[in-house]
């Protein structure tokens, strides 16, 4: 909702008073300031209109999680280097169920901006090795499938793995 700017300047400004209130003996009050300031030093890294978006998007509400990243304007000014990755990478995961070549161009955003989690990235070059298998690029396809089967460290992604090499035979 607020700037990445503004959000640090509120969380300095609560931190000031939280020192005020502990310097004149109200302890209790300074101790849930900080609190307070702690949530918005957390807001400056999430983007809450992006975890609202991932929250929509795990009961795969597709609509709700476009309407909170429409929420967004200029993304570029307003998030973190991470945060426009992560917001390229939803995107990408929406339009891959109707626009393949959008998709490709919003994943592939993504995965140069940085994801934080292998996890995350290793679902973007899957779903960017089906696209690139879709259009009948199959050397591409398997060099992304190899990058995301060696980022699935725990193995979530296999059978999809598996299934897309099996799909490759075939082409």
């Amino acid at each position: 909702m607020y700037n990445k700017n503004i959000k640090l300047v509120i969380a300095v400004l609560v931190i000031g008073v939280a020192v005020w209130q502990i310097v004149e003996g109200y302890i209790g009050n300074g101790i849930m300031l900080v609190l307070l300031a702690l949530i918005f030093v957390f807001l400056y890294f999430k983007n809450e209109l992006i975890l609202l978006a991932f929250l929509r998007l795990r009961k795969q509400d597709f609509e709700g999680a476009k309407k909170w990243l429409d929420k967004i304007k200029n993304p570029e000014t307003a998030l973190t280097t991470k945060q426009q990755g992560y917001y390229n990478y939803l995107l990408g995961i929406m339009l891959s169920q109707t626009n393949i070549t959008q998709a490709e161009k919003y994943l592939k955003k993504a995965i140069k901006l940085g994801l934080s989690m292998n996890q995350d990235l290793a679902v973007a070059k899957l779903n960017l090795a089906g696209i690139a298998m879709t259009k009948r690029r199959k050397r591409e396809a398997q060099m992304l499938l190899t990058e995301a089967k060696k980022l699935d460290k725990h193995n979530m992604l296999k059978d999809q793995i598996t299934m897309m090499k099996q799909q490759m035979k075939k082409i």
